[in-house]
This record gives C-alpha cells, structure tokens and sequence, in this order.
C-alpha cells in the first residue's frame, strides 16, 4: 500500500492542470497529515492513530465530490482528479491500518472489508493452519525449500552413519549451511567454503601441533577465537565463515580431550562430505530456484484476479454499493490470496538470489505484477464507493468493454509473450458524463482510472514491447 499510494500521488501531480476544488485540497491535506502521523508511529514517537480519521474523511469527500455547477469546461479533467486522489486514499487507509497492526495498537481494524486484514483478529493456530495449508503445494517455494532441506539431512545423516565418519555431525552442518537455493549459488558457496576450510584446517593443525596438549593455550585462544570468527565469518563469507569455525572447532575439542592433527583432516572430509550432499541436493531438487516458480506463481495471480475485475465492475455498473462480505466473489478471493501469499514468497526468495549470468535485458517486472494484482485486490474491495444508480446502456456498455480487454490482456499476460501485451481502451462515450446522475458518474470515472491503472500495471508487468493504448496517464 505504502508503494502504492506514491504510485497514485505521480499521475494525480500531472492532473493538477484540472480545476482545484475545496474537498480534493482539504482531503489532501488530511492524507499528509495521516502519512506524517504514520511515519511518526513507526519510529515511535507518537502512537498509531489508526485509519478511522481517514476513512471519515473519505466517507465525507465521496458525499461531496463532483463536478460544481458552476464548471463551464470539460469535467472530465477534474473528476479523474477526484478519483486519483481517492484511490490514493484507500491506500492510505491500508497504510494506517497496518501501521496500528504493526504496532502493536489493537487486534481488529473496524470499518475496513474483512478480507483485507482477516488474520489481525485471528487466533494463532489458524494463522499456522493457513500458512502451512497455503504452502502445500510443489509449487510453493517454502514447500521446495523444505524438502530439499530435509531430504539433505537425511542423506547426509544416512553417509556419516553408514562411513562412520569422525565427527559426524560436521557433515550434517555442513549440508545445512553451505545449501543455498539454487545449484549454482550452491557452487559457488561449496568452492569458497572448501578452501576457506583447507586454509583453517592447516592454520589449525599447525596449532594443535606446536601447542600439544597445553590446554592453556586453547582456553586463552577459545574466546578471541570465537569472537573474531562470529563477527567476520557472517559479513566475509563461506570462507572465512568455516576458515575460522575450523579454528573455534579445534580449539574447543582440545580442551576437551587429547586431540592431534587428525582432528583438522577429520574436519576436511566432513565439510567435503556434506557440501557434495548439498550441492547434488542442489542440482536435483529445483536447481533453478525461484525463478521459475516466479514465473508460474505470476501467472496463476494473474489468473485469479480476472475474475475480481469483472465482479467489482459489474456491481459499479449496476449501482450496488460493496458489500461487507462478497460473497459473489468469495472463491475467487480465496484463491487469490492463496496465490498470492505463494507469489509473494516466491519474490522474497527471489531477491535474495544472485541474478543469472546471462539475463537478458528487458523482461518481466515481477514487483509491477504484484502490484497489479494488490490493485485489482483494493478495487474488488472498494468499489464502488457508495450506492449510485444503474450506469446507462452506452456506459455500461463501455466498461463491460473495457473490462473484457484489461480482462483479455490479463490472460495474454499470463503467458508473457516475449514483445508483451498492448492494452487498448476506448475513450468513454461522447457526452455520457452529463446524463448520468450523481454519484453515479464519480464511479464512472473511478471504474475507468482503476481499468487505466491496471492497464499501465499489466503492461510494465510483462515486459518489453507493452503499451496501453488510449491511456491518460
């Protein structure tokens, strides 16, 4: 939401050529100040305020806002204004609200849908419940990474018992740190990490052999030892990471009981052992990490919203205000949240992974599609804004249109096409903003910022060769 809402603020600074009224400027202010109170809360400050300011505050713009009689010129301009700046509030009723979440304020959020923060009021056991349910597909990136996890330790706990490995553990650790993600950042962590233990294995036989079994020396060696070795291992790398563990390792065991170089070479093949087991895990279970899964879990977003789009559209057409629960969309809000709590993690993991030699330049925008979907997930909840009348054929007409091509293209995008998607969207009617009542021509327009907006996030979602066609942004 927080991203969101600059999103909305930089089209709504290109429409300030539209004639200014009193309620857009005074609803304005009133979200700099809620951003600023939001901010102050989340360093502590101030306590959260909540969204409930401003949600009055919208509830009384969407009662006033509209073309003033007195406008002699296109109203077309000033009331895509007004529906700019409240989206951009929505948002920051999102942002207010999770903010007091985050802070710890309260456990319920009145006055907002129920779909959005379902899980402030829910008990911890189903919070467990739906995140492991939510995750039990191959297709889950934490489901990947759990299995290869797993399988991992049970292979090298199955070598280090069948060999009888010294130190057996090693091997166990070594799996378990050294396994990243993807094969290839398994490799690279594998190489450094074995001549960062060749280097600490030397440097320790060397010392378990010049200082024999004075344990002295190991106990004055132990702290500084471990000192330096957890506080450069993490910032410089596998290599110093085990280089210096091998040395914390040794001096350690030696105070324990007699130990000679062997203990160093045991150390080796143990380290060996499990970042081969890790590395052949690598390659075999889901080497490509969550690229590919990244690709597949956009495209089933994708495929869940579409239906979202036509349901908030077809209830602003036919003046329904939203209901507290949608029940006529219920399943397919369910299933979008489930793809995209899996899309989700899917990007986080995704960020953390080196990017490909060889990346072409160009392609998807995986923020922008979850961007697109979060968009689509707020109109489903928010509109229309209040109850209005039923649009006339030519404007209903219009958005069914509209609506099947951002529809259309939202499918297309699931498969992104290498020159991506073009968005087309007919201007709306010649002259249909004057024969529609208010408020019901205020959601005219919000329907048709939101199809622009989704519009602009598809095509920056897909990639190169996009465009909407028709846009004012």
């Amino acid at each position: 939401a927080t991203r969101r809402l600059p999103d909305l603020l930089a089209p709504l600074a290109r429409l300030l050529r539209a004639p200014a009224d009193l309620p857009s400027a005074m609803l304005l202010s009133g979200l700099a100040a809620a951003c600023a109170d939001a901010a102050a809360a989340l360093r502590r400050t101030c306590p959260a305020p909540g969204p409930e300011r401003v949600e009055e505050m919208i509830t009384q713009y969407a009662a006033v806002r509209g073309v003033p009689p007195d406008l002699r010129e296109d109203p077309h301009p000033l009331l895509r204004r007004q529906s700019t700046l409240l989206a951009a509030a929505v948002s920051a009723v999102t942002v207010s609200a999770a903010v007091s979440l985050a802070t710890g304020r309260r456990r319920s959020m009145p006055g907002l849908p129920l779909e959005q923060f379902w899980y402030a009021g829910a008990s911890t056991p189903r919070l467990w419940w739906v995140r492991i349910a939510g995750h039990l597909t191959p297709r889950s990136v934490v489901f990947q990474n759990a299995v290869r996890t797993a399988t991992g330790l049970a292979l090298a706990r199955l070598v280090a018992g069948s060999l009888d490995l010294s130190h057996g553990f090693w091997v166990l650790l070594g799996m378990l740190t050294l396994g990243r993600t993807t094969a290839g950042a398994t490799w690279s962590a594998v190489r450094s990490a074995t001549a960062g233990t060749l280097v600490g294995s030397l440097a320790a036989g060397a010392l378990l052999v010049s200082a024999g079994d004075m344990t002295e020396v190991y106990a004055a060696l132990l702290v500084p030892t471990m000192l330096v070795a957890f506080w450069v291992g993490p910032v410089g790398g596998p290599a110093w990471g085990q280089g210096l563990f091998t040395l914390v390792v040794s001096t350690a065991f030696a105070q324990i009981a007699p130990v000679t170089w062997q203990l160093a070479e045991a150390r080796i093949v143990d380290v060996l052992t499990g970042s081969v087991i890790g590395l052949v895990c690598g390659v075999l279970a889901w080497p490509a990490g969550a690229r590919g899964e990244m690709r597949r879990s956009a495209a089933a977003l994708f495929h869940a919203t579409a239906p979202l789009i036509r349901v908030a559209v077809d209830r602003a057409a036919t003046g329904h205000s939203a209901p507290t629960t949608r029940a006529d969309a219920a399943a397919a809000l369910r299933r979008t949240r489930r793809y995209w709590r899996i899309a989700h993690a899917s990007y986080a993991q995704l960020r953390t992974e080196p990017p490909p030699r060889h990346a072409p330049e160009g392609g998807p925008d995986w923020l922008a599609a979850l961007n697109f979907s979060s968009r689509v997930l707020v109109g489903a909840y928010w509109l229309p804004w209040s109850q209005g009348t039923a649009w006339p054929s030519d404007a209903a007409s219009w958005a069914w249109e509209a609506t099947d091509e951002v529809v259309a293209s939202t499918l297309r995008a699931a498969q992104f096409p290498a020159d991506g998607v073009t968005v087309r969207l007919a201007p709306l009617p010649p002259g249909v903003l004057t024969r529609i009542p208010a408020p019901s021509v205020s959601h005219l327009v919000d329907v048709e910022v939101w199809l622009h907006a989704l519009a602009s996030d598809l095509t920056t979602a897909v990639g190169a060769g996009s465009r909407v066609e028709g846009g004012f942004w």
